[in-house]
């Protein structure tokens, strides 16, 4: 038994400050599922004396034998409280919606906790808690495991000391499988509530929730207030009520931004992780075997780390006055993304076309097709579903939908929910042929700031608005750096052919949207304004013409460089205006009057150049028109990944003089049929005559 120090102070410290003159006593209420672990970490600790199991709560016991002959045994913690048995800490594993009321009744009878994940069921609950222990002067720890991490704190370094440069983003994900029997073990598994009470289980509240807590900790957001921001983005494909493959995307009030990026469907499961993106390199952390990646131009490093017990800690705070790696209040930014998914609306059930189940009887599990893929793009572009148009997710409502004979061949998105290093603009994604084939791609996993079909350029007076790593002549390579403009709308018209009344039709029945844009800098001061327009309308049954034109000015009234890599220096690099990123093409055929092939078609000039291929399965065509006296290098990417633009600036810039402008226009044919030369060259004639 220990004595009091003869170098006591006079003044009394608080219960959770003073040192127990006994070993403390533990009582643990739930013992099957996690509670399984705590009786075995109980165990451990008590044979080395730091502890005494005096009692357990559940109302299925263990087995005969399992429980030293001094534990007490109740059904419930009301029992056990009301028997006298005064435990010193009360370890709670019960279900989600059961926490709070057993931790405060453990708060009441004097007893510091420690709680399992989550902490509660909903943000009001979570403050109650708060409340409750404040007022009881006792210590109350989060089963958040993975803080007790001796990684964190390198991690933490790693941010500090800038070895891989400034933070571009974060990323937490977790691709694991869970089966029918999962979502079976109980009547709370997979519910969003249970007779009227909030339980919130899911992938990021619950199976993933450390994911979610190791991201927000090293993004620096522990507390309630370091939240400024959560967006979800929900689904399922179990037949259940929570989510079990969702992003949710946090925006902390220090200005990082973290993706979660998370599936309970994957077809086979994989250590979670969390990214820390930088200019430099980066950081990843697998919390779960606490084994920490550094990688850089300098090569990769891999280091292990140790990890602090939870219980512990706990126990050591008690003695000592030690800090909690979980307390309960550092659990608040976790709460914030908590209380966000249990607001949202239900999650989506995933189309059953997009999964497969595995295996049979409580076995079997779900796989989301391409999950795996899917959950990596969404961590590098930091993007939900349905921002990336995944063909299950939730439609992301564009400003405007092109429609040509009744059907949708395009869907206008303004930008606003681009990250910022992938230089937010306006684009058009998807665009379809008149059968519904997809024929672009946007923030793919090889270049996420890569958006469908639009304008871009990568050096505007020095300022990246093309996303992603800038070339510069000085480094003789691409390098990250704190450069991204952002093109925004200020003012829109739209014509439709297809309207009852459509004002400001042209006679030839086109539908058009008119935009001003405005160029704007890192610091917000604009550099260029841009009118563009949009057109579009039928060809023939099997083809339709999207045109673009685009007018780039100056913002102000000094001179504006327009550049590319090719213009700072690097051989065949001189992308940058009008671009076009393809989805994946089986097959592809890409020739001009020029030439056929990649290597033959890059930089160079013809009328027009010619891309057929079949994509996801569908048989398309796509030939883009220049104007007859348009000079501008055709830039063409067929291995690295499919991509076709006009180069506004190929290997030298463009400077305009305040009151100077540069204008491009470009028309595109999209075909559902595998056309040939003479097919383009009758439809090329078609739009002259025409025109």
């Amino acid at each position: 038994m220990s004595q009091p120090s003869a170098f006591a102070s006079p003044v009394a410290p608080s219960p959770s400050e003073q040192a127990p003159s006994t070993v403390p006593r533990i009582a643990l209420v739930g013992v099957h599922g996690f509670g399984e672990r705590h009786l075995a970490n109980v165990a451990r600790l008590q044979a080395t004396g730091v502890l005494d199991l005096v009692a357990i709560a559940d109302p299925h016991p263990p087995r005969d034998g399992a429980l030293g002959s001094s534990v007490a045994v109740f059904e419930t913690l009301d029992d056990l409280l009301a028997a006298g048995t005064a435990p010193d800490v009360v370890i709670l594993a019960t279900p989600i919606q059961t926490h709070v009321p057993l931790a405060k009744a453990a708060l009441a009878a004097g007893a510091d906790v420690y709680v399992e994940k989550p902490p509660a069921a909903s943000l009001s609950q979570f403050q109650e808690l708060l409340a409750a222990a404040e007022s009881a002067g006792r210590l109350v720890q989060v089963g958040f495991q993975s803080l007790g991490s001796a990684g964190l704190p390198a991690v933490g370094e790693i941010i500090a000391n800038g070895e891989i440069g400034d933070v571009l983003g974060l990323s937490a994900t977790g691709t694991w499988l869970r089966t029918r029997a999962y979502f079976q073990r109980s009547r709370w598994a997979g519910k969003r509530s249970l007779d009227g009470t909030d339980v919130v289980d899911g992938v990021a509240t619950n199976a993933l929730a450390h994911a979610v807590v190791t991201g927000l900790s090293i993004a620096g957001a522990h507390r309630l207030e370091d939240v400024a921001a959560v967006d979800t983005d929900l689904y399922h494909a179990h037949p259940t009520e929570s989510d079990d493959t969702s992003v949710i995307r946090v925006r902390t009030a220090g200005g990082r931004v973290l993706a979660c990026a998370l599936t309970l469907c994957a077809a086979e499961q994989t250590l979670p992780s969390v990214t820390v993106f930088g200019m430099a390199g980066k950081a990843e952390f697998f919390y779960t075997a606490d084994e920490l990646v550094v990688t850089t131009a300098d090569g990769e490093r891999r280091e292990v780390f140790g990890r602090t017990d939870l219980l512990e800690n706990l126990l050591d705070a008690r003695s000592s006055g030690a800090e909690l790696l979980s307390p309960l209040a550092g659990s608040g930014a976790f709460m914030a993304v908590l209380e966000a998914i249990r607001t949202a609306p239900a999650p989506s059930q995933i189309d059953a076309r997009y999964v497969t189940w595995e295996g049979s009887g409580d076995d079997a599990h779900p796989v989301v097709h391409g999950i795996a893929e899917l959950i990596s793009r969404a961590a590098l572009a930091q993007a939900t579903f349905s921002e990336l148009a995944v063909p299950w997710a939730r439609p992301l409502q564009p400003a405007v939908h092109f429609t040509v004979a009744g059907r949708a061949v395009a869907s206008y998105q303004d930008g606003s929910r681009i990250r910022p290093s992938s230089s937010p603009r306006p684009y058009l994604h998807p665009v379809r042929t008149l059968a519904g084939t997809v024929v672009t791609d946007h923030q793919p996993a090889d270049h996420v700031w890569h958006l469908g079909v639009g304008v871009a350029l990568q050096d505007v007076n020095g300022i990246n608005f093309w996303g992603g790593r800038t070339y510069t002549r000085d480094a003789g390579e691409y390098v990250w750096r704190p450069d991204h403009g952002t093109v925004v709308r200020t003012s829109s018209t739209t014509a439709s052919a297809e309207d009852p009344c459509p004002d400001g039709q042209d006679p030839d029945g086109d539908s058009s949207l008119s935009e001003e844009l405005c160029w704007k800098g890192p610091d917000g001061v604009a550099v260029l304004r841009e009118q563009r327009n949009w057109t579009w309308a039928a060809v023939d049954p099997r083809t339709w013409r999207l045109t673009l034109d685009f007018t780039l000015a100056p913002a102000g009234g000094v001179p504006v460089s327009l550049g590319s890599p090719g213009s700072n220096g690097r051989p065949q690099g001189g992308y940058g205006g009008f671009f076009w990123r393809l989805p994946a093409c089986a097959g592809a055929r890409v020739w001009s009057p020029a030439g056929s092939g990649e290597a033959a078609l890059h930089g160079s000039v013809s009328r027009w150049l010619a891309w057929s291929g079949t994509f996801d399965g569908e048989p398309a065509t796509l030939v883009f028109t220049a104007p007859e006296d348009c000079r501008d290098p055709w830039f063409v990417r067929v291995a690295g990944y499919p991509g076709v633009g006009q180069s506004l600036a190929w290997d030298e810039p463009v400077l305009l003089h305040p009151g100077e402008s540069v204008h491009r226009s470009i028309t595109v044919l999209v075909s559902d049929a595998l056309l040939g030369t003479a097919d383009i060259g009758s439809l090329i004639g078609a739009l002259e005559r025409r025109s």
